[in-house]
C-alpha cells in the first residue's frame, strides 16, 4: 500500500492533472487502476477496441505502428508522466497503434466514463487534454515529414547508386583487355564507395596465390601474395568480408607498406569478388573513405560490382583464350605446310652432307658435314616442335641418360654460336650422373634459354651454366649478364606469344619451355632485374614418380 501511495503521489504530478487541485484530485483517485508490466510486454495491440486512459508512473513505453510489409516503425517513446490511449476514448474508434514497455513499468488506468467525468467537471482540464493532444499532433505531423524526408533520401540515395551500378556495369564491359579491365574495374569501385586508393586481385588456383597489376611509376607491374596472408589472402580464403573502421587498431593490418611508401591507411574494406555462381574469383582491397568508415551500403555496392566484374572478367579471359588459340592454329598450320614444303629438300640436304662426310677424307669437311646435318635436324625440330605445340601434343620420350654427355654436347654446340656473339660460355657442371629425361626436348630447352640470353647480350658478355644434385633433384641454372627483363614481362614470359627486345622469333620459346619442363616433373623460376642480367632457374627428379 506504501508503494501505491507512493505511485500515486507520481500520478499527482502527470502532466493531465497539473490543473486540478489537491481536493479535486483525491475525490476520483480511487477510479485508478494499478498495472505492472515486465519489459517487453505488449500493453495493447493496433487496431484493438480501446476503453481506458493510460497513465506512466513508472517505466518507458514505445507506441508503435507497423506497415503492410510488416515493418514496425516507432512513433514515439513516452516516459514517466506522460499518458496515451486517450484518441481511442475521444473518437470512439479502435486503436491506431501499438504499446509496449521497454522497462519494467506500472502504470494507472482510467476508465472511460471516468474520463467523460473529468472532462464535464473540469474545464481547465478538457484544455490540457485539447491542448496535449495539438502538440502530439504536431510532433506526429513532423515526424511524418521527417520520415517522408528520410524516405525520399533513402530513394534518392538508392536510385543514385543503382544508376552508378548500371554505369559501372557499362563500363567493365567495355573492354576484353584484362589489364585495362582491372584498372576500369578498380576505378569504379573507389568511385562508388569514395575510397582514396584500392587494389583488385585475382585468384590463381593453380599456384594457390592473388595476384594483380599495380601502377609503379609508368609501368604496371604484377603482384603476387600467397592465399591466406594478409588481409586480402584472409578474404580470398574465406570468401568473408572484412571491414576496418581503424587499421591502426585491428591487429590483421601489416602497417609495414605506410612505413615504406610513406601513405597512411586509416580505414579498410575487404571484400571477396564473386561470379554467378558464388565463387570468389578474387578480392576487392580499398582503403581509407573520404568521409568515416566504409558503410553497409558501400558493401552493398561491391557486393553488386562483383558480379559485374566477375563477368567482364570470364569474357576477357575467353576472348584472350581464343585469340591464342587462333594464332597457334594459324602457325601450327604454317608449320605443317613449311613441314611438308621444306621436308623433301631438307631429307636431300641431309643425305648429301651424310654422303660428304663418308667420301671425303678432309676433316674440315667432315665437320662442316656434321654441323650441315645438326642444322637441318635443328630446323625440322623447331618446326615440328611448334607444330606439336600448337596442336597440343605432348610425345615425349624418357629414358635415363648421363647428363655429362648430355650437357657437354649441348654446351659445346651452344658456343659456337654464342662465340660469334662475343659471350663467354662459363660451365659450372656439378653433377654428371644420370637423369631420366627426354634428350631431345630438353637440348631445346637450353637452346631457347641461351638463345634468349643472347638476344638479352647484343654487346657480349657471359652466360653461367650450372648443375647440381640437391635431394634427388638435379638443380639447372643459366645466369647472363644482359638487359634483364622488367617484371610485366616477367610475370608472362611463359605464355604463348609475349616476347621482349627481340625483332624475330614466334613468342612461344619459353611456353615450350615451360610445358617441357611441366613434362618433366619439373619447376621453373625467373629472377631478373634491368640492367643486371636474368638467371632461369629450373629443377627436375633424376627420377620419375
Amino acid at each position: 500500500m506504501a508503494r501505491s501511495s507512493q505511485l500515486l503521489k507520481r500520478i499527482r504530478h502527470n502532466i493531465l492533472f497539473e490543473s486540478i487541485g489537491e481536493k479535486d484530485f483525491n475525490s476520483f483517485k480511487d477510479k485508478l487502476t494499478e498495472r505492472s508490466y515486465v519489459a517487453d510486454t505488449v500493453i495493447f495491440e493496433d487496431g484493438t477496441e480501446g476503453d481506458e486512459l493510460y497513465l506512466i508512473a513508472t517505466g518507458r513505453v514505445k507506441i508503435t505502428k507497423k506497415t503492410k510489409y510488416g515493418e514496425e516503425t516507432t512513433l514515439a517513446l513516452l516516459h514517466e508522466g506522460d499518458f496515451f490511449g486517450e484518441l481511442e476514448l475521444i473518437d470512439g474508434r479502435p486503436r491506431s497503434a501499438g504499446a509496449r514497455a521497454i522497462d519494467d513499468s506500472v502504470i494507472f488506468t482510467l476508465s472511460k466514463d471516468d474520463l467523460d467525468r473529468l472532462v464535464r467537471a473540469y474545464k481547465p482540464f478538457s484544455l490540457i487534454l485539447l491542448k496535449n493532444l495539438s502538440i502530439r499532433l504536431r510532433t506526429s505531423d513532423s515526424t511524418f515529414v521527417r520520415e517522408l524526408e528520410r524516405n525520399a533520401e533513402r530513394a534518392i540515395a538508392d536510385i543514385n547508386r543503382l544508376t552508378q551500378l548500371i554505369d559501372a556495369a557499362k563500363t567493365v564491359n567495355s573492354t576484353l583487355d584484362l589489364d585495362k579491365l582491372l584498372t576500369l574495374i578498380l576505378e569504379t569501385a573507389l568511385r562508388g564507395v569514395e575510397a582514396d586508393r584500392g587494389t583488385v586481385y585475382l585468384i590463381d588456383d593453380v599456384k594457390g596465390e592473388l595476384w594483380s597489376k599495380v601502377l609503379k611509376g609508368s609501368d604496371l607491374v604484377e603482384i603476387r601474395l600467397p592465399l591466406g596472408k594478409g588481409i586480402a589472402g584472409h578474404v580470398a580464403a574465406s570468401g568473408e568480408t572484412v571491414n576496418i573502421p581503424d587499421a591502426y587498431e585491428d591487429p590483421r593490418f601489416n602497417p609495414e607498406f605506410d612505413q615504406k611508401s610513406g601513405y597512411r591507411t586509416k580505414t579498410i574494406l575487404c571484400m571477396p569478388l564473386k561470379n554467378k555462381d558464388g565463387k570468389n574469383v578474387g578480392v576487392f582491397q580499398l582503403l581509407n573513405k573520404s568521409e568515416g568508415s566504409f558503410t553497409y551500403n558501400d558493401q552493398g555496392f561491391i557486393d553488386a560490382l562483383s558480379v559485374h566484374a566477375a563477368i567482364a572478367i570470364e569474357n576477357a579471359r575467353l576472348a584472350q583464350e581464343m585469340i591464342k588459340s587462333e594464332r597457334l592454329s594459324s602457325i601450327g598450320q604454317m608449320a605443317s605446310a613449311i613441314i611438308h614444303d621444306i621436308k623433301n629438300p631438307m631429307g636431300t640436304i641431309r643425305v648429301y652432307a651424310q654422303v660428304m662426310k663418308k667420301k671425303s677424307g678432309n676433316e674440315e669437311a667432315t665437320k662442316l658435314a656434321d654441323e650441315m646435318i645438326r642444322q637441318v635436324d635443328r630446323l625440322v625440330g623447331m618446326l615440328q616442335e611448334i607444330l606439336d605445340f600448337s596442336k597440343g601434343v605432348s610425345a615425349t620420350n624418357f629414358e635415363e641418360v648421363p647428363l655429362g654427355d648430355v650437357m657437354e654436347g649441348i654446351l659445346m654446340f651452344l658456343e659456337k654460336d654464342l662465340v660469334k656473339n662475343n659471350i663467354t660460355l662459363i660451365k659450372d657442371l656439378k653433377y654428371s650422373g644420370p637423369l631420366v629425361m627426354d634428350a631431345d626436348k630438353m637440348t631445346r630447352v637450353f637452346y631457347n634459354i641461351a638463345s634468349n640470353a643472347r638476344d638479352a647480350m647484343p654487346e657480349g658478355g657471359s652466360l653461367t651454366v650450372t648443375t647440381e644434385l640437391v635431394d634427388g633433384s638435379v638443380h639447372f641454372s643459366f645466369k647472363d649478364t644482359g638487359a634483364g627483363m622488367p617484371p610485366e614481362v616477367k610475370a608472362r614470359i611463359f605464355e604463348p606469344f609475349v616476347t621482349h627486345g627481340k625483332k624475330h622469333g614466334t613468342g612461344l620459346g619459353m611456353a615450350i619451355v615451360k610445358k617441357v619442363i611441366d613434362d618433366h616433373q619439373g619447376k621453373i623460376e625467373i629472377d631478373s632485374e634491368m640492367g643486371r642480367g636474368t638467371t632461369m632457374r629450373f629443377i627436375i627428379p633424376v627420377k620419375r614418380s
